[in-house]
């Protein structure tokens, strides 16, 4: 059973991905998309864990249910890649080089590609109307360090005052651009939340899922990406390694 602080925080994880949009969600307003010098433009990042054939197997399966439910959501696919996030930032255009010479010394010692990691139960939170299903991830201490680590390393690249203009296709609403913008302190360190995004269906239906037994099941990341962020928090892009 989550706690009800887990609850928040795993609601505004789902706000940031932002899957689905929600009634009455709107983009930004225009004077969010006027121009910056080409110095300063701005991207909005996801530094990722890709997962291995155990967790996107198992990520599809529950996709492919929850798809029998709700034929409206999406399918896994490049631009809703199964992953685990470990960060989200602005930064700017110009220092991403410095932003991946800054995290592959930590790759390199941390190694995440060694991690096991563990699934261990299935839960989800409303959004825009129907559940958003997940599969929660054990935050071991070696996740949370290498979390915590590449967040640090990115920090002094970090940028603040992101718009739409920041992500693929330059239609980011506010909640997305939000999300984005408070990853660090609100989704990071002791408020982070690992877990996998499979789907959406319907409540009753992924309260159905929920209550069968879940088996438990270990998996390794496959590697370690970065992505520009689409609108409502999709991995659109493919930035590094290219």
């Amino acid at each position: 059973m989550l706690t009800a602080s887990m609850k928040n925080t795993l609601f505004s994880v789902f706000a940031g991905f932002g899957l689905l949009q929600a009634p009455g969600r709107v983009g930004a307003p225009p004077d969010a998309r006027a121009a910056r010098p080409a110095s300063e433009t701005l991207i909005a990042i996801d530094v990722l864990l890709e997962p291995d054939a155990a967790m996107v197997a198992k990520a599809n399966a529950l996709n492919t249910r929850l798809r029998g439910n709700y034929p409206g959501g999406y399918s896994l696919d490049a631009t809703h890649a199964p992953h685990v996030t470990l960060l989200q930032r602005f930064v700017r255009e110009k220092d991403f080089a410095g932003v991946t010479a800054a995290i592959a010394p930590i790759l390199a010692a941390e190694r995440p590609t060694e991690l096991q990691l563990k699934a261990d139960r299935l839960d989800y939170t409303i959004w825009g109307g129907v559940a958003v299903a997940v599969i929660l991830v054990e935050p071991t201490p070696e996740l949370l360090r290498l979390q915590r680590k590449v967040a640090d390393a990115v920090a002094p690249f970090a940028a603040g005052g992101g718009t739409s203009a920041a992500f693929v296709g330059a239609d980011a609403n506010a909640e997305t651009i939000a999300y984005v913008e408070t990853f660090v302190p609100k989704a990071s360190g002791a408020a982070y939340l690992p877990h996998v995004t499979a789907g959406v269906a319907t409540e009753t239906f992924v309260k159905q899922v929920k209550a069968e037994p879940f088996a438990s099941f270990t998996f390794k990341p496959a590697g370690v990406a970065i992505y520009q962020l689409g609108n409502f928090g999709t991995t659109s892009k493919r930035l590094w390694p290219s």
